[in-house]
């Protein structure tokens, strides 16, 4: 089977369009299917000498060690593969003595990827396919007048 990224071609407000409400055309990208940490395992056994047991204990301990890093404010470097950090948002303070950790709305996870993931994406291929979840008509003008309520 080749490799391909499978997108569908679907309608949208043009962002640049100011006011107009313009629709144009964009690609959006569509998964094939999931890849748990079970099939991981199973890829990664088929690669090495270790058994499928042994993969699914270091990704599980992988897991709880990342969590745990990043619990601690390091960042997570993951090798070639990329890295893991905290980011911070929410609410500022008119000075620097008058901020405390309530103004901290949201603490999210950043992912950077690394050289190998930037190579993987440097020459894809990609497969038109069917649009999976088409929004009907009805259905969008319903949301716009939600909106604009």
């Amino acid at each position: 089977m080749r490799k391909a990224v499978t997108y569908s071609v679907v309608g949208r407000k043009n962002p640049s369009a100011t006011g107009s409400g313009e629709i144009r055309f964009y690609a959006q990208a569509q998964a094939r299917g999931e890849m748990g940490i079970r099939e991981i395992a199973e890829r990664i056994q088929q690669m090495c000498t270790v058994t499928r047991a042994d993969v699914m204990g270091v990704l599980v301990a992988l897991e709880d060690v990342v969590a745990d890093g990043l619990k601690g404010g390091e960042i997570v470097r993951l090798g070639e593969l990329g890295s893991l950090q905290v980011s911070l948002s929410g609410s500022g303070s008119e000075a620097a003595d008058l901020y405390d950790d309530s103004l901290i709305e949201r603490a999210r996870v950043l992912f950077r990827p690394g050289q190998t993931l930037h190579e993987a994406i440097t020459n894809l291929a990609y497969e038109q396919v069917p649009v999976k979840y088409a929004k009907k008509a009805s259905e969008e003008e319903e949301g716009e007048d939600a909106a604009g309520a």
